[in-house]
């Protein structure tokens, strides 16, 4: 279990929360009205706000962006109300992790923000990333990216115990993996395809009730980073590569320090040390339920973890308009 930091205080576990409920409010009013930039553009601003009015000295580490392509919550835009004189933070968010399905008002659109201490969140480049995720309760390194899928789906149904035909993968329903999942579906594996959210996805293989053993396929790095540090707090592994369409992609990754760009992450790697993960609900999902407006009243579901204590907290709020 990691050591509990001395710059993340206790205090800062429902901080979290305070700000992820915004960014959901923010973009609740939004949901099913088909414009996903203006309800990120809500949650953006929200969540901002929020976040400048803790004493802290925080850096966006994984935002919306970089500081060309994002107006707000760029990379490596300060935050916080304490610069040069609070706890120096390192934020990893994602506003509205989702918005096609807050668009749509489809299932398991969420806000969600993680922070460590500063150099504890990998700095991962806006690209795509290779992941590969279980929940608790396996053997170290039971999964692999340099295995194939078959060989990675046959050690987890060895470690539980089943026959591969009994393991459920989700994956990402896009193009690009449809001979990934026609390879899972030849050995009579489950597939649960997911239209968007894949923090969510990642998340829900720590879950039981739903019945998902691993995720996998390729996403948004950022929200690897992101998924990584709610598997540091619930129990989980997670292995991870980043992939490069292009020079200019491998170059935005060299500008963030990564030297190794065929280097497969681990999951302490990705999040190390103590950190602090929160999510709230936008559209209710298998994690959360989403934002629900009860005329005056606004209701929120959220949930907090920190790596260092294990604990994960539940929180139901009530906000009077």
């Amino acid at each position: 279990m990691p050591t509990a930091s001395k710059v993340l205080d206790r205090v800062l576990v429902l901080e979290m929360v305070r700000v992820t409920e915004a960014a959901a409010i923010g973009a609740s009013s939004l949901i099913g009205r088909g414009d996903e930039k203006a309800a990120d553009a809500a949650a953006v601003e929200a969540m901002r706000e929020a976040l400048n009015t803790l004493e802290i000295d925080g850096t966006v580490v994984i935002g919306e962006g970089e500081r060309d392509e994002a107006p707000m919550l760029f990379i490596g835009e300060k935050v916080g109300s304490a610069q040069g004189t609070g706890p120096k933070i390192d934020i990893a968010l994602d506003p509205l992790e989702g918005t096609t399905i807050c668009a749509k008002a489809g299932p398991n659109s969420l806000a969600v923000l993680a922070i460590g201490e500063q150099g504890c969140l990998l700095n991962a480049p806006d690209v795509y990333m290779d992941k590969l995720a279980v929940g608790p309760g396996f053997p170290p390194n039971v999964i692999d990216l340099d295995k194939t899928p078959t060989e990675n789906v046959h050690a987890i149904a060895a470690a539980k115990g089943v026959e591969p035909r009994e393991i459920i993968a989700c994956v990402l329903d896009r193009p690009r993996h449809e001979a990934l999942i026609a390879e899972l579906r030849a050995i009579g594996c489950g597939v649960v395809l997911i239209g968007d959210g894949d923090v969510a996805g990642v998340i829900a293989t720590t879950n039981p009730d739903t019945t998902i053993d691993v995720y996998m396929g390729s996403g948004g790095a950022p929200e690897g980073v992101l998924a990584c540090a709610a598997l540091r707090c619930v129990g989980g592994q997670f292995k991870g590569r980043l992939l490069f369409r292009n020079e200019d992609e491998r170059g935005r990754a060299r500008k963030w320090g990564i030297t190794d760009l065929d280097k497969q992450y681990d999951l302490k790697e990705l999040a190390k040390g103590d950190c602090i993960f929160a999510a709230t609900g936008v559209t209710d999902g298998s994690l959360l339920a989403g934002v629900k407006r009860r005329g005056k009243i606004m209701t929120t579901e959220s949930v907090v973890m920190r790596a260092s204590s294990g604990t994960v907290r539940w929180v139901k709020g009530e906000h009077r308009l």
